[in-house]
């Protein structure tokens, strides 16, 4: 991770250096990055959860997700408000942070697919279960997608995703996997194994970068990191079209930190000169 923060910073110095936004030092294939709304949070109300995810909607942004399986109990009652929130147009996606053993895993497959239409069921077992993963790839629905990859960090836990595959959708972050360099790479082995990668998270960085990415899905478009970006960054992006387009005309990745914003959380150092 601490790796990914200096190769960004070296992008983002060089574009700088050259008077570029970013995407125009990639080898961009796309324009706009698809994004989908995630928060959803477990410990929501189901006013605040049905609410979040309507916003959503509501800007056009097609596809929506929420965490579940903390109790799982509790899911079915989530679902139920959601879809009488939105609807059934928007794609609902689902995302168990690794909690579920195997056969719970299955069994909320199948039951998400077909009770409230979901489609990408999220880390339904842990990351490091492959085995896991390939075999809910193979039984769940087939109109389900099984989604994992926000923490491989190295070339090796990639290959092993894609391996099979253990997953239809493979997710990459930015600032996990060696950054900007370490992304192209991923997105390399992606499309030789004809797997499309997902961004997750760290929207003003992977609009960017995630257009450089040939076998691009969407980018995950969560509420905590749009809400600290917002908080500390001049220059952060807002879907459009249910799309985020990076800035093409300023250099770099478009962002300048908010310094006096950002005094009244300072826990130690001093502002740089």
């Amino acid at each position: 991770m601490a790796l990914s923060a200096v190769d960004v910073a070296l992008w983002d110095l060089k574009a700088r250096l050259l008077d570029l936004p970013l995407v125009r030092l990639l080898p961009a294939y796309h324009d706009r990055v698809p994004v989908y709304g995630s928060g959803g949070f477990t410990n929501y109300s189901l006013d605040r959860l049905a609410g979040q995810l309507t916003g959503w909607a509501e800007q056009g942004i097609p596809r929506l997700k929420l965490k579940t399986s903390r109790e799982p109990e509790r899911d079915p009652r989530r679902l139920d408000a959601v879809r009488r929130a939105v609807g059934d147009e928007p794609e609902l996606f689902t995302d168990a942070n690794g909690a579920l053993a195997r056969k719970e895993a299955l069994y909320w497959a199948r039951r998400f697919h077909e009770e409230w239409d979901v489609r990408w069921f999220e880390e339904p077992v842990g990351s490091p279960d492959v085995a896991g993963l390939r075999m809910l790839r193979d039984r769940a629905p087939e109109r389900l997608e099984i989604a994992a990859g926000e923490y491989a960090y190295t070339a090796r836990d990639f290959v092993d995703l894609v391996d099979g595959p253990a997953v239809d959708c493979l997710q990459a972050d930015v600032t996990r996997c060696g950054g900007i360099t370490g992304l192209l790479e991923v997105a390399g082995l992606s499309a030789a194994q004809h797997l499309d990668l997902s961004a997750h998270c760290a929207p003003a960085i992977s609009a960017h970068a995630f257009c450089a990415v040939r076998r691009l899905r969407h980018l995950e478009y969560f509420h905590d990191h749009v809400r600290i970006e917002d908080l500390l960054f001049e220059g952060t992006l807002s879907p459009d079209g249910g799309a985020l387009r990076p800035d093409t005309v300023r250099p770099g990745l478009g962002l300048e930190f908010k310094w006096a914003d950002a005094e009244r959380y300072r826990a130690y150092g001093t502002r740089p000169a």
